[in-house]
């Protein structure tokens, strides 16, 4: 897993080995056209159970082009199979070089594929699979590793005597596979260091602001050590308020799946994870990319026009961010 210090200098990195030896020098003097389709840009819905949105994505798509030789169109599938189908035939009409397909529905991602393949025309695929395309996106389930791995740790050195309790705060009804590797992640984390620790479960429903009322009642019905694991920052913020409006510092730690604005995010006065709140029960968060996804993308679509092979599934890598490490990750002038 690689340092936060790493992360901190992919971007430049990426651009060097590109121009090195990975595929610009095949591709020297040449523009590519480069069409994305996002899964759904409309103002207020968030991505993969977090709190990225379109726009995020889109932005970073935006933000890496312009370093690179692409000549970039965007569409939004708005969530809609049918429109994604139809922004696929657009990008073939377009004589575009690649398609980057952000897209949920297996049915419509292998219509498209089929379509592009006949148009000769290859697919990248981003976080939900295309037929016979490479896939670029998260790994849940490690994702999750990490998160109750931390937890455990954080007990272990901190409440070494102490009896220990676990609580899982989500969206924890959605049959969504990503989700449910999450939860199996953080269950496995876990375990590595505290075997016998089992994770009472809170179901937001997908409201975020629910896990204050809900962490509430719990902690009515506990008074021990607790770990809390939230699958979502919006959820993890909420909590940190009913810890803090039940006084219960002093014994509880969150850490939560994102690392989106709403947990350390632009220039808000207070940020929970930020080198000035190392006091926050708020452990940490972890990264998940999504606002920084066209700078691992669009060099991975430039190698595969250039005639390089890639990996069926190349992962995001997932870290945990503290309050220590949040301006190594995400600068000051990255999150203004």
């Amino acid at each position: 897993m690689p340092t936060s210090r790493v992360l901190l200098r992919r971007r430049p990195l990426l651009v060097g080995l590109l121009a090195g030896g990975l595929g610009f020098a095949k591709a020297e003097g040449r523009r590519f056209r480069i069409a994305f389709a996002n899964l759904d840009e409309t103002p207020g819905v968030t991505l993969e159970g977090l709190g990225f949105t379109g726009a995020d994505v889109r932005r970073s798509f935006e933000l890496a082009a312009r370093t690179l030789p692409v000549d970039m169109t965007y569409f939004d599938n708005a969530g809609d199979p049918t429109h994604a189908i139809a922004n696929a035939d657009a990008a073939v009409a377009a004589h575009v070089d690649l398609l980057i397909e952000y897209n949920a529905d297996s049915d419509a991602n292998a219509e498209i594929a089929h379509r592009c393949a006949a148009a000769h025309i290859p697919v990248l695929a981003l976080v939900d699979p295309v037929p016979g395309a490479p896939l670029y996106g998260p790994d849940n389930r490690v994702a999750g590793r990490i998160a109750g791995h931390a937890l455990a740790a954080f007990a272990r050195d901190t409440w070494p005597d102490e009896r220990v309790a676990g609580v899982m705060i989500g969206d924890l009804a959605d049959p969504w596979a990503a989700v449910m590797d999450r939860v199996q992640g953080i269950n496995d984390g876990a375990h590595e260091l505290l075997p016998g620790l089992k994770f009472a479960q809170l179901d937001t429903a997908g409201q975020g602001v629910r896990a204050d009322a809900l962490l509430t009642k719990f902690l009515l019905n506990d008074s021990g050590k607790l770990l809390i694991a939230t699958l979502d920052d919006l959820a993890a913020v909420y909590a940190k308020n009913a810890v803090e409006m039940n006084r219960r510092q002093g014994d509880c730690v969150i850490v939560s799946q994102g690392l989106d604005h709403n947990i350390h995010g632009g220039i808000s006065e207070k940020k929970e994870i930020d080198p000035s709140n190392r006091a926050s029960v708020v452990l940490g968060s972890v990264a998940y990319f999504m606002d920084r996804y066209g700078y691992d993308v669009l060099p991975l679509a430039i190698r595969m026009l250039s005639g390089a092979t890639l990996p069926r599934h190349s992962m995001t890598q997932h870290v945990l961010v503290t309050a220590n490490t949040v301006f190594r990750v995400y600068p000051p002038f990255d999150m203004n």
